[in-house]
């Protein structure tokens, strides 16, 4: 407890902001549903919802120093299930067809907000599941792992959006999902591929670029740390 406390303290602006910014999807919605008399864009909640769940899945993973690699497969097996759920919401926006083109402003704000969401949950579970692989692994087999964990999110991605399956399916339905998937390697399904490639490029793009940014950001605080002092003389 004490660990998981010192966790949450740490990370208390950025808990506050993504609270804020999730809240601020909420409030666009309602927005929309008052407009539209419709509650057509009410599952984005659900899809939310199942973004945070990752998210939460490494969060508490990071309260232990080191787990017994068995323990730890368990919970990494069901991180990286429900992963593909954050950068999913960004399909969403195949939604746009069915909206109404005097309002559809509205409707890309609110699929936009709740799918930036999606991506900070999902950057931000990846960026602790990689320390958190650093501590079990070589830093040289970490790397592509995580290549590898993008990609399965891509294809995870692609698995939820056109073939229609959940996550829990694994469970309920695991001979339909892992026939479908072994149909798509054995006959290439030229959309399922492009898609993967495609979006999961863009994923590891991105996700480079946030850890480029955030080591730049501690190189400056780090060689230009903030000194009151100095803000006192100034004045």
């Amino acid at each position: 407890m004490t660990t998981l406390k010192s966790i949450l303290f740490d990370r208390y602006k950025l808990f506050s902001l993504l609270t804020l910014s999730m809240a601020f999807s909420l409030f666009l919605l309602m927005i929309r549903i008052k407009i539209n008399a419709s509650f057509y864009l009410l599952f984005m909640v659900w899809n939310l919802f199942l973004a945070i769940v990752p998210f939460a899945i490494s969060l508490r993973m990071t309260r232990h120093k080191r787990q017994h690699w068995f323990l730890f497969l368990i919970q990494f097996s069901a991180w990286l299930l429900f992963l593909p759920n954050a950068p999913y919401m960004i399909t969403d926006l195949l939604h746009l067809i069915k909206s109404d083109w005097y309002m559809m402003w509205l409707d890309i704000l609110v699929i936009l907000s709740f799918a930036f969401n999606g991506l900070i949950l999902y950057y931000l579970s990846l960026f602790d599941m990689e320390n958190l692989l650093n501590r079990y692994l070589k830093p040289s087999i970490v790397k592509p792992v995580i290549t590898m964990i993008i990609g399965l999110t891509a294809f995870g991605v692609y698995l939820g959006r056109f073939l229609r399956f959940n996550s829990w399916e694994i469970v309920s339905a695991p001979q339909q999902l892992f026939t479908d998937i072994l149909d798509i390697i054995i006959r290439p399904d030229v959309q399922a591929w492009l898609f993967t490639f495609t979006f999961g490029t863009f994923l590891a793009v991105s996700y480079k670029l946030l850890k480029y940014l955030n080591l730049s950001e501690r190189n400056v605080n780090r060689d230009h740390p903030h000194n009151p002092e100095d803000s006192q003389s100034a004045q």
